[in-house]
């Protein structure tokens, strides 16, 4: 089998992650509030996200939030890879 770039895996998780975080916040921009709970609600099977919503997000916080969710992805998919090779290279060795 082969093994997984570390550096591009965790960049395409990463990508993935802030294109996801990206259109989460699109919703919320360009639907109504009502719409956009309803949405998220079935997103999260039926769990009431009323509460926790928030409507007056400044730009820049968006940008913070995107700019976490992209170094939070390049994480995962870079740690998910490093275990993917691990698994790989002692399955080559028996």
């Amino acid at each position: 089998m082969r093994t997984l770039s570390v550096s591009r895996f965790g960049f395409a998780l990463a990508m993935g992650s802030a294109l996801s975080y990206i259109g989460c916040a699109l919703v919320m921009m360009t639907v109504s509030q009502d719409v956009a709970i309803n949405f998220f609600n079935s997103l999260m099977h039926g769990i009431d996200v009323t509460t926790i919503m928030r409507w007056d997000m400044p730009w820049w916080e968006m940008i913070v939030g995107v700019l976490e969710i992209f170094i939070l992805g390049w994480l995962f998919g870079a740690i998910i890879a490093v275990f993917y090779n691990v698994g790989v290279k002692e399955t080559k060795e028996s």
